[in-house]
């Protein structure tokens, strides 16, 4: 039987064939828009999913990208801080492919992700075979290469596909900034149908936190929301 981390929240995991993401298969992530907003809104989910992926103590991260543009303490608050994290530079979106595939061959790592702009079918089929193979799952971030047209258009082998993108927070009580959400689409999940639902961002374990989870939040003496545990 796969491997699978459920996402703790039912509105995603009910809907995922296998109740969860599967660990030893190629998940595609993309943002909804070409803004930078969305693009930091699919990174963090990429990045909360390689924490949980990597919650193990001593299990490790590496993520292969083209152009250092990591933000480390956004990537720390959702749970993959620098003891977790090791990244890797390349020049071109082929050696970042190479590196994410020898990564996850290799077997050190609890998760490997890639930052690319384009990705062959060959290519990704060798990192799905690769990822079967060897039980690492490979989490493919795909930036946009042109405004008008999203990653995702282009076919693809991967198990699940997502396009994630930034909605309203929910207004506070007093002036501030609410905790951040998120639209979240599964565009292509194989053995299962596409769906959509919007989520609370994660947290400093990687979580997501679902918009009905937030009436049942006891409030404390100072009126701070506390989030019970999922």
């Amino acid at each position: 039987m796969k491997a699978v981390l459920p996402f703790g929240i039912d509105e995603i995991d009910d809907q995922l064939a296998c109740g969860g993401l599967i660990t030893q298969a190629l998940h595609e992530i993309a943002p909804t828009t070409s803004t930078l907003t969305d693009d930091a809104c699919a990174a963090l989910f990429t990045a909360g999913i390689a924490a949980r992926f990597a919650s193990a103590p001593n299990a490790n991260v590496l993520w292969a990208l083209s152009r250092y543009d990591l933000y480390a303490p956004g990537l720390e608050q959702v749970g993959l801080g620098p003891a977790k994290l090791i990244h890797a530079e390349a020049r071109e979106d082929a050696d970042v492919l190479a590196l994410v595939e020898d990564a996850a061959r290799h077997g050190a790592f609890a998760a490997v992700v890639g930052e690319v702009r384009q990705a062959s079918m060959t290519a990704l089929r060798r990192l799905q075979l690769v990822a079967e193979d060897a039980g690492v799952p490979v989490l493919l971030l795909r930036r946009w290469k042109r405004a008008a047209r999203c990653p995702l258009s282009e076919p693809s082998v991967a198990t699940t596909r997502w396009r994630i993108g930034a909605v309203p927070s929910a207004p506070l009580g007093v002036p501030g900034i609410g905790r951040t959400r998120w639209s979240i689409e599964l565009v292509r999940q194989r053995g299962g149908h596409p769906f959509s639902t919007n989520a609370e961002g994660c947290d400093a374990t990687g979580r997501l936190a679902s918009l009905a989870d937030v009436r049942d939040r006891a409030r404390s003496a100072s009126g701070a929301i506390i989030q019970r545990a999922a």
